[in-house]
């Protein structure tokens, strides 16, 4: 009886453990056909330009993206002048002078992408002790990472009755669906410059293409050497059957004779 009582709460234990741990585990993000999705997959340009002005012009003010140089962005369409135009919205810490003091300027395409925040604590400071993490391999650092950052950016809600979410906001498919960053996109925070409607799904779609392209800036090129790659081994591995053939069918038919 004692031991049927034992596996009794043992089971329910784990039933409750399992509730809660599930609980507390974010939905799974949703799947969205991006343009490059797939094995021919490649990058709307257009879409991903319009990410970018998202970026600078509402994710730049907490998030930084130092692993990428402005003048990357040349293989989104850019030219050198536009380039320019960019960087220099931002100002980086010059070298000493001859008195030794360091001057800002203005950045240069060689520059990478000038981070917010001059340290750690004072980008924390800033966000309510919440450090808001570098964009540029956020799609590569998350399983799913593309559909992870639409879905994330898609599902923030009320929290259901009675969730406490603390200092947070409720966003379902974060994990512990607690979020420290407010919701940053709403629609129509910006204009974009070549007239397309900003709603929500759209900036949305188009910053998650800027931050996969600065991810996998190499994706196209991977992608077309991995069929040329294959195409070949194709072909080779024909020639190699045929020459299997030349050479060991006069051998085979001797040996039968």
């Amino acid at each position: 009886m004692i031991k049927k009582l034992f596996i009794l709460l043992n089971i329910l234990s784990f039933i409750t453990i399992n509730t809660s741990f599930s609980k507390s585990i974010g939905e799974q993000p949703l799947e969205y056909d991006f343009t490059f999705s797939g094995i021919n997959g490649n990058f709307d340009k257009k879409s991903a330009q319009r990410g970018l002005q998202v970026y600078l012009e509402v994710c730049a003010s907490c998030h930084g993206m130092q692993y990428i140089a402005y003048r990357s962005i040349a293989s989104l369409g850019y030219n050198k002048d536009q380039i320019k135009k960019i960087a220099s919205q931002f100002e980086v810490l010059d070298v000493p002078d001859e008195y030794g003091d360091i001057n800002t300027r203005k950045a240069r395409p060689s520059d990478s992408f000038v981070n917010p925040f001059s340290n750690d604590n004072a980008a924390k400071a800033a966000n309510n002790g919440a450090y808001p993490p570098d964009l540029t391999l956020m799609v590569k650092a998350r399983k799913d990472g593309a559909n992870y950052l639409r879905s994330l950016l898609l599902g923030y809600e009320e929290p259901p009755e009675g969730f406490d979410t603390g200092s947070g906001y409720y966003n379902k498919y974060m994990s512990g669906k607690v979020i420290a960053m407010p919701q940053p996109l709403y629609g129509e925070d910006v204009e974009y410059k070549d007239g397309t409607e900003p709603s929500l799904e759209q900036e949305v779609l188009d910053v998650v293409t800027f931050l996969t392209w600065a991810a996998m800036p190499e994706l196209e090129k991977r992608r077309s050497m991995g069929i040329k790659s294959l195409l070949f081994l194709i072909v080779m591995t024909f020639v190699f059957y045929l020459s299997y053939r030349k050479i060991w069918a006069p051998i085979k038919k001797n040996k039968i004779n």
